[in-house]
């Protein structure tokens, strides 16, 4: 049986370390001529994943696309991004590609990281999440004809550039319209402050449910920062109103599970509902909004693949999904 040929084998053959032949396969550009021609012979030779290189030499692809990962924050929410990554890169798998994560501190951090990458690597392009109102990271990548899509739409500029997202007005939709056919008639949401794209998306559509059927939302809705002590907090002040809500639906996991917190700390019968159904809201018993991850993962990679064959492609490069309510709550 013959050996198996590995990067090792590769570098002793071609004498250069194994970072060097990482870098021919991976980012040819930065390693000199000659150093790259031996390694090019050495992969010739011992037939080291000589269909993978003759692909990248003769379409000019790295197959290499480039994605985010997130703080864990407080562990609850980060399963989110999680589960897309997971499903991200079993998309590009099946599709030739691979995945390469950065972390960012923030936006602008985020933008000396493309730099880095873009002269460091030979990325195809990227897979951005988290967008937001006059996101300077679109409008860089953009501006350099650097191929990419979104998971989150441009809120500013529907069309801007190919994206695909979770209808977050239809989760709070489904979530309010539960409420109200279970019995339920003072409605309130938590959610983050007026500017965020995907909070104000999901608090549209908890509000428009509600003056559909003529109750009017006003003093129920409460703007704060995610985290499970700014639901429970939140939670508290409309509790402690004259007229207390008998119902929340709330932005996210986090928020819900600080508000059922509040709610059992002070013995009220009051129905919790959460966004993104994670790991801990199935755990607890939380009725929440299920996003569609895995199918929004294998979108933006189809988006992005059909970027990089061509302008000839055909297909829409703007994808709304719609969750699903997942009831687990009796109330």
């Amino acid at each position: 049986m013959s050996q198996k040929v590995t990067i090792a084998t590769v570098a002793r053959h071609a004498r250069v370390s194994r970072q060097t032949v990482s870098n021919v396969l991976n980012a040819p550009h930065i390693v000199r001529e000659e150093t790259r021609q031996r390694v090019q012979e050495a992969i010739a030779v011992l037939g080291y994943r000589a269909n993978q290189a003759a692909r990248q030499m003769r379409t000019g692809r790295s197959r290499l696309i480039a994605t985010r990962i997130e703080p864990t924050r407080d562990g609850i929410n980060g399963s989110v991004l999680d589960r897309f990554l997971h499903g991200l890169t079993d998309a590009a798998a099946t599709a030739g590609y691979r995945i390469m994560l950065y972390t960012a501190a923030d936006d602008t951090a985020e933008l000396a990281t493309y730099d880095d990458l873009l002269g460091a690597y030979d990325l195809d392009g990227f897979v951005l999440t988290g967008t937001d109102h006059g996101d300077p990271r679109t409008v860089w990548l953009a501006e350099r004809e650097v191929p990419f899509v979104t998971f989150g739409r441009p809120w500013d500029t529907p069309n801007q550039h190919p994206w695909v997202d979770v209808d977050g007005a239809s989760g709070a939709a489904q979530a309010t319209n539960r409420l109200l056919e279970t019995g339920h008639r003072r409605i309130a949401f938590i959610g983050w402050p007026t500017g965020s794209g995907v909070g104000d998306d999901r608090r549209s559509g908890w509000r428009a449910t509600l003056r559909a059927v003529g109750i009017d939302p006003a003093g129920l809705d409460r703007e704060t920062s995610d985290g499970i002590v700014q639901g429970d907090q939140a939670a508290r002040s409309l509790l402690a109103l004259a007229d207390p809500p008998t119902g929340l639906v709330c932005a996210s996991d986090s928020l819900a599970l600080g508000a059922l917190r509040a709610v059992r700390a002070l013995d009220r019968p009051v129905a919790v509902t959460g966004f993104d159904d994670t790991p801990v809201a199935e755990a607890v018993g939380l009725t929440s909004v299920s996003q569609p991850l895995g199918r929004a993962a294998a979108g933006c990679m189809e988006l992005l693949a059909r970027i990089l064959d061509g302008p000839q492609a055909d297909g829409a490069t703007q994808v709304l999904l719609r969750p699903a309510l997942v009831v687990r709550q009796s109330a």
